[in-house]
């Protein structure tokens, strides 16, 4: 038997009221010390808002363990369950006998009550229909929903995927137009288009197809909809011999291309037809704040309904797929015996007892590591990054390419915004960092940034200077906080990526600690030729040869940070080296070094110059002016 605790609706504690954006830390501390008190044993526990209504629906191995951790260490919580920590006013909880009832009773819960802050999969997909329309000249096209009143219409189906693959492809096949002409009305009135000189239309507008024949090709198309491909070349296999037969040659040669049609896209269309039995796929895209679900459903060794979701969650993925899962089979009852994932599964365990003892027979979930399996899962997460992108307004390699990378890292969700860094040193009176950032993938050249090193003297030391520069870079980040920047040093970084093995990245997460931040930092290890090998992380290195992608990636990050900061390294050696020599001229200090490398900008510049015009640079006088041109040219000193 399940107990419920002693409801607080009685007013003992107070909404946590917020001043200047921060949470009430008093009511907060209340709520703590009340988990503190809780048992430490399987339950479900139920967070409400100041109205009383459940706004999130969890369970937990240990409830005292749980539910005391959104109460404690406010600032390493995620913004999504922050969000959810300072709308709670209360909470209650529920005693199971066991983690799976706990989980049984939580998916039975959101259900009930649809809590804001828990994954909830929206189901809008509604009805779709194959419609031909009336007329002599009849086309095939896919509508949803309310199908229309004139016409044929077949279906309904619950699967756009699937209705607009077929679609697709028995207008290719059979070469049929897709573009807005009408017909009989707009024959011969424009050139055709490009579908005719490919080979996908049969040129209807050119006035030059038979009614009859165009007829014949409508009806083999909505034979191929409605029947197996394999039938259907069959059926043509033995109209093209009779026609043969006949001497109807044109005819026939018509029929041979339809069916090496068929036979070339049932080939193309592996995604259509398998060979796996009754299963589902699932496969995760995830981006800055959002994450992208596709699944697809085989059954009798045919993809039978592709489904995308959007999901706004900032949780571990592992997480997310457990939570995803509950709710995509909560009213689903067609349980295959196999879910294939792309990654760990929270409570996995529990969560494929729960399917089976709902299905009737053994549901498994599986990672496929390699083989057909694989190969359609990565496809599967092809099609959630796809999906994430077309929301997200990115490119879908992009966001691939981000998913893997957070992936290979171990980070909870792809970076979106990226900082690496680099040190050079042209000896010990040159020292310079480089700072290159990158958004989505693609250099964002307006946030880059150059470093003077400061306080390194002597032997050049590369992790001090990395040290001063990350120290620099964060503290501008503080200042900028402080003033609502969101821009250039302002914005916080996803990623930190060091040009170095593993004592930079010691030296960039001493900085990181000190000050405060959480954020990913990895070194980018190249080989003896100097071409990027492996990332190296407090841990030791992680091998991403093998990850084509990534390695591309990190080898242009990598390229371009080193480009950026020994250009500046070069340019700020020529400029010093300039400096020192015209501090050697009588009457030019630092200053007037600096002002004239600043106005003539070289050395030959300079010497070119009249002694007119080095008195009217900046800062100079006549005596200088005299003094300097006189160094600069020994053999006319006079």
């Amino acid at each position: 038997m399940c107990t419920l605790s002693e409801s607080l609706s009685d007013g003992v504690f107070s909404y946590p009221k917020k001043e200047n954006g921060m949470v009430d830390m008093e009511h907060i501390a209340l709520l703590r010390k009340k988990a503190n008190e809780l048992p430490l044993q399987p339950g479900v526990y139920l967070m409400r808002d100041k109205d009383g209504v459940i706004i999130y629906i969890g369970k937990a191995k240990r409830l005292k363990n749980r539910v005391t951790s959104y109460f404690r260490a406010l600032d390493s919580h995620t913004p999504k369950v922050l969000a959810m920590v300072e709308n709670v006013k209360d909470f209650d909880y529920i005693l199971t006998d066991s983690e799976f009832e706990a989980l049984v009773l939580e998916s039975s819960l959101i259900k009930q009550h649809s809590p804001k802050y828990n994954i909830l999969l929206k189901d809008d997909k509604g009805y779709f229909y194959i419609h031909i329309t009336d007329g002599p000249w009849r086309r095939i096209d896919w509508v949803k929903s309310k199908p229309p009143k004139d016409g044929q219409v077949i279906g309904p189906y619950t699967s756009s995927y699937v209705v607009s693959q077929t679609v697709e492809q028995a207008n290719k096949i059979f070469m049929l137009p897709t573009c807005k002409r009408q017909f009989p009305q707009d024959f011969r009135k424009g050139r055709p288009c490009l579908n005719f000189h490919i080979k996908q239309c049969m040129g209807v507008c050119t006035g030059k197809i038979p009614l009859e024949q165009y007829n014949e090709s409508v009806d083999g198309a909505l034979r191929f909809i409605k029947g197996n491909s394999q039938g259907l070349c069959e059926q043509l296999e033995e109209e093209m011999a009779k026609a043969a037969e006949n001497l109807e040659f044109e005819k026939a040669a018509r029929l041979r291309d339809r069916i090496a049609a068929i036979r070339r896209i049932s080939g193309q269309q592996k995604v259509l037809y398998a060979g796996v039995d009754n299963c589902d796929i699932m496969a995760m895209a995830i981006g800055s704040d959002r994450v992208g679900v596709s699944v697809m459903n085989y059954r009798h060794e045919r993809l039978c309904d592709k489904q995308d979701f959007l999901l706004s969650t900032d949780s571990d993925p592992a997480a997310v797929r457990a939570q995803f899962l509950m709710g995509y089979y909560r009213d689903n009852f067609d349980l295959p015996r196999q879910v294939y994932l792309d990654g760990e599964c929270e409570d996995g365990d529990l969560i494929a007892r729960y399917l089976t003892e709902r299905a009737g027979h053994k549901v498994e979930l599986v990672i496929p590591q390699r083989g057909q399996k694989n190969q359609l899962v990565e496809l599967c997460r092809s099609n959630a990054a796809q999906y994430l992108s077309h929301r997200m307004k990115a490119s879908g390699k992009e966001v691939a390419l981000l998913d893997e990378v957070a992936k290979l890292l171990g980070l909870r969700q792809s970076p979106q915004y990226i900082e690496a860094y680099d040190i050079s040193n042209i000896g010990a009176s040159t020292i310079v960092g480089g700072m290159v950032a990158f958004e989505g993938a693609k250099p964002l050249r307006s946030a880059y940034r150059k470093f003077t090193i400061k306080s390194v003297a002597g032997a050049p030391d590369d992790y001090a200077s990395m040290k001063e520069m990350l120290t620099r870079r964060f503290e501008r980040l503080r200042e900028a906080g402080e003033k609502g920047g969101e821009q250039g040093f302002g914005r916080r970084p996803d990623l930190l990526l060091i040009d170095g093995g593993a004592g930079h990245v010691a030296a960039a997460k001493e900085v990181l600690d000190a000050m405060g931040l959480v954020i990913p930092c990895f070194g980018m290890v190249k080989d003896d030729k100097h071409r990027t090998r492996a990332i190296a992380s407090d841990g030791g290195e992680i091998q991403i040869s093998a990850h084509k992608s990534v390695f591309s990636f990190i080898t242009s990050v990598q390229d371009e940070v080193h480009r950026y900061t020994i250009s500046f390294s070069r340019k700020k050696h020529r400029t010093t080296s300039l400096q020192l020599e015209l501090m050697n001229a009588p009457g030019i200090g630092e200053a007037r070094a600096r002002a004239l490398y600043k106005h003539f900008r070289t050395l030959d510049k300079i010497r070119a110059a009249t002694g007119e015009e080095l008195e009217a640079a900046p800062g100079m006088n006549k005596r200088a002016a005299n003094a300097l041109y006189a160094f600069l040219h020994p053999q006319t000193e006079e």
